[in-house]
């Protein structure tokens, strides 16, 4: 029987066997390998024209995507997934502070996808501290905007006035979606 030492790089090595094609993880090229996006489809991809959708609001509005992004004076829309968790928190309270008063004519709403009610929704928004913080909380009690979107948890989706997605991805330091935001006509 072999040490501890050669089991543990037979197990790992038969690991990393079964990983196929794991390579391009460990050396990624750096392109980008996703299918190129057609203008004027619709879609959740950069380039795309944004699904649209129609959602209450905590006051129990409705909140339809194509009015807001065609509404005067509008540069924009961002919507920000939440599950009202840490990491969540800290995300939105980086952009409420840095990113929130910068762009005064782009519509931030956070989607909240996991409360599964308006009531629910506004109680999040109250306890967690986003009451009057100049986001506005859309309750997707069936998660269908997350999944029209292939959202997840701090997934922040930029969509400009023409209602074309300029951005889908995970927030991180509010870098890309300030760059983003500062694009917009």
């Amino acid at each position: 029987m072999g040490s501890v030492r050669e089991v543990a790089l037979l197990l790992l090595l038969t690991l990393l066997a079964g990983c196929g094609g794991m390579t391009d993880d460990l050396f990624p090229s750096g392109s980008d390998k996703r299918p190129a996006v057609q203008p004027g489809t619709t879609g959740p991809a950069v380039g795309q024209n944004a699904p649209d959708f129609t959602l209450p609001d905590t006051l129990g509005n409705n909140v339809t995507l194509s009015s807001v992004v065609t509404t005067t004076g509008v540069q924009g829309v961002v919507l920000y997934f939440t599950m009202w968790c840490p990491v969540c928190d800290m995300h939105m309270s980086n952009m409420q502070t840095t990113i929130l008063p910068v762009y005064p004519n782009v519509r931030f709403y956070l989607v909240d996808y996991v409360s599964g009610s308006v009531a629910d929704a506004r109680n999040a928004q109250l306890s967690n501290g986003y009451g009057g913080s100049g986001f506005m909380v859309l309750a997707d009690m069936n998660q269908s905007v997350l999944n029209q979107y292939q959202a997840t948890m701090g997934t922040t989706v930029a969509i400009d006035s023409e209602g074309v997605v300029r951005m889908n991805e995970d927030y991180k330091d509010g870098v890309r979606l300030q760059n983003v935001l500062s694009g917009l006509p």
